[in-house]
C-alpha cells in the first residue's frame, strides 16, 4: 500500500516504495518507503524524465536515479534528520531574558558614553571641554604606567624622571589598568567569543585605553544566538601568547593591583601627601571633582559585574580539580580573575 502526501514549499514525506516520483499536476504527491523521509523544497531542481533521490542506505547517504515518464519530473530531495541542534537558550523564557540583557547592556553603553564623555553634569569636564590639568595628568599616568618609571628612579636609574603625582590618583589609574590586562586571556578563551565578528586583539587593545567603552558592547554581542555552522578561525598571535602565558598575566596583573593599593596608601611618604586619613579625604574629593577618576569608579563597578559573569560562563576552561574554588572566588574583584588565570587548562581552545 502506498501513502501519498500533499506538499507545497517544504514538507516531510513518509514514503513507501524504494523510489519516489513527484507529479506536478494539480496535486503533488510523492510515494516511497514508509520508513524513509525526504524533504522537498521550492529550490529542488526538476528535470523532465529523471528522478534523483538521496536516501539512507545502511546508515550512509546514497543517490538513486531512475527514468520516469514525461508526466513526472525530477525532484532533488534531502534526507531529513530528527536530531535537534543544541542551543544556548532553552525555551522562550531564556530567549526573552537574553534579549532583555542585551537591551540593558546597549542602554548602559549609551549612558556610559553620554554621561562620562559628552554631558557636563558628571564631576569634572566632558571630553569636549577637557582641561589642561587633565591632559597633563593623563600624560603623567602614562609615563608612570605600572610604576615602572618611579621604581627605576627609586633604584637609581634616571633615564627619565618620573612625574610626581598624587599616589592616590596613580594607584587608582594603575589598579584599573592592571585589572584590564587580566581580562585579555579571559576574552581569548571565552566560549562565546565567536559571536563577536571583530578582532579581539583590537577590542582588548582599545579596552586598555578606554576600558568599558568597548567591553560593554562585547558583552552584549556575545549574547547573540550562535550560528548554525561555525568554523573557528586561526587564533591570533596575541591570543596565543596571552592564553599560553595566562599564569604570567595573572601574576603581573595581580601584583600591579596589589601594589596600586599599597602605593595609594603609603607611596611617596617622603613627599607632602599626608597620612592615610588625609589620602582617603583626597580620594573622596578627587572622585567628586575629576572626570577621569569618576570614570574609573564606573569601570571598577562594571568589572565587578562582568568578571564573575564571564568566568562563570567559562568554568569549562578551568582544571577540573580547581573549578569549584574558581567558581567561589570569581565574585571577589581581581582575586577571582587571578584564580581563573592560574587554573586555566593548558590545552584550552583559543
Amino acid at each position: 500500500m502506498t501513502a501519498g502526501v500533499l506538499f507545497s514549499s517544504s514538507v516531510l514525506l513518509p514514503i513507501k516504495p524504494s523510489l519516489s516520483a513527484c507529479s506536478l499536476s494539480s496535486r503533488h504527491f510523492c510515494h516511497g518507503r514508509r520508513e524513509d523521509a525526504f524533504k522537498f523544497s521550492r529550490r529542488s531542481r526538476c528535470l523532465d524524465n529523471v528522478i534523483t533521490l538521496r536516501r539512507s542506505k545502511d546508515g550512509e547517504l546514497a543517490t538513486v536515479a531512475m527514468t520516469v515518464p514525461s508526466s513526472t519530473v525530477l525532484c532533488k530531495a534531502q534526507k531529513v534528520t530528527t536530531s535537534k541542534r543544541p542551543s544556548d537558550e532553552d525555551g522562550d523564557s531564556n530567549g526573552i531574558r537574553r534579549q532583555a540583557l542585551q537591551l540593558l547592556l546597549w542602554a548602559a553603553e549609551g549612558v556610559y558614553i553620554l554621561w562620562l564623555f559628552l554631558l557636563p553634569y558628571a564631576p569634572g569636564d566632558p571630553v569636549w571641554a577637557i582641561s589642561s590639568d587633565t591632559v597633563n595628568s593623563l600624560v603623567g599616568f602614562s609615563l608612570n604606567f605600572f610604576f615602572i618609571l618611579p621604581l627605576m628612579n627609586y633604584v637609581g636609574i634616571h633615564l627619565i624622571d618620573a612625574p610626581v603625582l598624587h599616589p592616590i590618583s596613580e594607584g587608582l589609574f594603575n589598579f584599573v589598568i592592571g585589572w584590564t590586562l587580566m581580562f585579555a586571556p579571559l576574552l581569548f578563551t571565552d566560549c562565546k567569543r565567536d559571536r563577536y565578528k571583530g578582532s579581539l586583539d583590537v577590542l582588548w587593545g582599545l579596552q586598555m585605553f578606554l576600558t568599558n567603552t568597548f567591553l560593554i558592547p562585547y558583552m552584549a554581542i556575545r549574547l547573540n544566538e550562535a550560528e548554525a555552522e561555525y568554523a573557528p578561525g586561526k587564533p591570533s598571535q596575541l591570543g596565543s601568547v596571552m592564553t599560553n602565558g595566562a599564569t604570567v598575566v595573572g601574576l603581573v596583573g595581580g601584583a600591579v593591583c596589589l601594589v596600586s593599593i599599597l602605593w595609594g596608601l603609603f607611596g611617596r611618604m617622603d613627599a607632602d601627601f599626608g597620612n592615610v586619613t588625609e589620602r582617603w579625604n583626597f580620594l573622596i574629593s578627587y572622585l567628586g571633582s575629576e572626570r577621569l577618576a569618576y570614570a574609573f569608579i564606573w569601570d571598577i563597578c562594571l568589572y565587578i559585574i562582568f568578571q564573575p559573569w564571564l568566568i562563570g560562563d567559562n568554568l569549562r576552561n578551568v582544571q577540573e580539580s580547581k573549578a569549584q574554588k574558581v567558581s567561589t572566588l570569581r565574585f571577589i574583584p581581581v582575586v577571582g580573575l587571578v584564580a581563573y588565570l592560574f587554573s586555566l587548562n593548558s590545552d584550552v581552545e583559543v
